[in-house]
């Protein structure tokens, strides 16, 4: 099923798919696993060690889940989740995995084509979304992944199985991007998911179309209706237009660089971007400056042109999360000087070095070191250090012959010269092509989109958007940032629409006379 050029586009029959899932990164993928029609089943076998949750899962062990009561089964878990049915998904493909155990799935996967739900997964790269993006970051394949490997993977393919087919071995839990990236794309193709994935897709623009209820043919489509609109037409004792299918536009970017335009229709879109898209900025003067990066593959790609060899002035590095530790180490493994500026203290007990256990991320534990003994306030520390942290600081601003202005917690100001600055203090979901950057269907319809602090706003069941019907959200987007809790939205949205498409077949039916 080729993507339709706005140029051969019929005008009279569009091309409508029930799905549309923008995002193929491992939530676009898992939903994609169960919108083909796999189930998820009760192994005939398993015992799974909450005997609550157990003797729930067996009182209907002849259905799959995706024909069960989530509500009822998840009712009392409890997970690193705000999303019940996450909570859920993983306590059944890692039962007590938080407490430290490797019991197996208690689940096993049936395929069952007659409930494959036509759909299309868009991505700007091959299947693995950002992950493809944290390979190429991995300098010289140094990086571990946060989580364990077994937790990196999908259903019904183990991470371990694949490992096997590579000839890899598979030293330790924690594993390189690279090969997650790989895993990723493997399975899809490994599943038979291909038919359902377009690569290279930028998206531009996803709009509601709307309907006048006097007519059903699609000549009366109208676009970007507003609710201004809908108000006028009410209070003037008309109907006003109903809300119809969505419109996807957007191009696919071709072999020789040329873009080629589309434009789809989808009855439900599935927003599976993730928030690596469009790093945090800082808001000061001069971090546009050429030498102000916002990402690893900006500083990776100036270290590999050799831009940084030789320098003698440090390179600043602002933020104190997971990725600007991997630029510590990157830097510190090329023998590079680094100033590291962070607005916390060293001892807040919010920093996530202090939730890593010591012997599973021993080079997290190396930077965390390095901030609290290496840092302006020791008595033993100096400007000439190969590493010194300035905890409790903030830039004011970057100038043009690469000085920083810091201001310190206490008011002092200091002025550092650097080689280049790196900023990477988050990232956030990239909506450009929804109104307003959906920022209207977040908990907080003031504020952009983010997965912390205001995620999309969703039913916890069944991931719909609450104030955006037919629209839905998965992974990051909703809070899910680990991939052990992402799969729990591609249940719960498979069973909203099976549920929906059996509502629509009695309706049907009662209405053709048939009980």
């Amino acid at each position: 099923m080729p993507l339709l050029e706005e140029t051969t586009l019929p005008v009279d029959v569009p091309l409508t798919l029930p799905m549309v899932v923008i995002g193929n990164g491992p939530s676009g993928i898992c939903l994609s696993y169960m919108l083909s029609g796999y189930r998820p089943y009760l192994s005939p076998e398993a015992v799974h060690p909450n005997p609550i949750l157990h003797s729930k899962l067996k009182e209907a062990r002849h259905l799959s889940l995706v024909d069960q009561e989530l509500e009822y089964l998840s009712e009392g878990l409890e997970g690193r989740s705000s999303n019940p049915v996450a909570v859920l998904f993983d306590t059944l493909l890692h039962p007590d995995a938080d407490f430290g155990f490797d019991y197996p799935s208690v689940l096993h996967w049936e395929l069952e084509e007659q409930h494959y739900v036509p759909h299309m997964v868009l991505g700007k790269g091959p299947p693995g979304g950002a992950w493809h993006v944290r390979k190429a970051l991995s300098m010289e394949g140094s990086m571990l992944t946060i989580s364990f490997g077994d937790w990196m993977e999908l259903p019904g393919y183990k991470f371990k199985d694949w490992a096997a087919t590579k000839r890899r071995n598979i030293k330790c839990d924690r594993v390189l991007p690279e090969e997650i990236a790989s895993y990723y794309k493997h399975y899809v193709k490994i599943m038979g998911l291909q038919k359902n994935f377009r690569d290279n897709i930028y998206i531009t623009s996803v709009s509601r179309l709307y309907r006048e209820k006097e007519h059903e043919n699609e000549s009366q489509v109208k676009e970007h209706v507003s609710e201004q609109h809908f108000q006028t037409q009410e209070q003037d004792g008309q109907n006003p237009p109903i809300k119809r299918n969505w419109e996807i536009r957007g191009y696919q970017r071709a072999a020789d660089g040329s873009h080629v335009p589309f434009c789809l229709f989808s009855e439900n879109v599935a927003l599976a971007t993730g928030t690596f898209d469009a790093p945090g900025r800082l808001q000061v003067e001069g971090e546009d400056f050429p030498f102000v990066l916002h990402s690893m593959s900006d500083f990776g790609a100036a270290i590999g042109k050799g831009i940084l060899c030789g320098k003698t002035d440090p390179v600043l590095i602002i933020g104190c999360g997971l990725t600007a530790a991997d630029a510590v180490l990157c830097a510190y493994n090329n023998n590079l000087p680094i100033i590291h500026v962070f607005r916390r203290k060293v001892t807040d007990p919010n920093l996530i070095f202090k939730q890593l256990p010591k012997k599973l991320y021993p080079e997290y534990q190396k930077v965390y070191h390095m901030m609290c003994t290496q840092s302006v306030t020791n008595v033993d520390s100096n400007l000439h250090s190969s590493y010194i942290s300035f905890p409790e600081h903030r830039v004011l601003s970057f100038q043009s012959d690469m000085k920083c202005v810091l201001q310190s917690a206490a008011g002092l100001k200091k002025i550092l010269k650097f080689s280049v600055a790196l900023i990477l203090i988050g990232s956030h979901p990239n909506l450009c092509f929804l109104k307003d950057q959906g920022q209207g269907i977040g908990h907080n319809p003031n504020e952009p989109i983010t997965c912390k602090g205001n995620p999309i706003e969703i039913d916890p069941y069944t991931y719909e958007c609450t104030k955006e019907p037919s629209l839905f959200a998965i992974g990051p987007l909703v809070g899910d940032n680990f991939v052990r809790f992402l799969k729990g939205g591609a249940l719960g949205i498979a069973r909203h629409l099976t549920k929906r498409q059996k509502h629509q077949l009695i309706v049907e039916r009662g209405g053709d006379g048939v009980p």
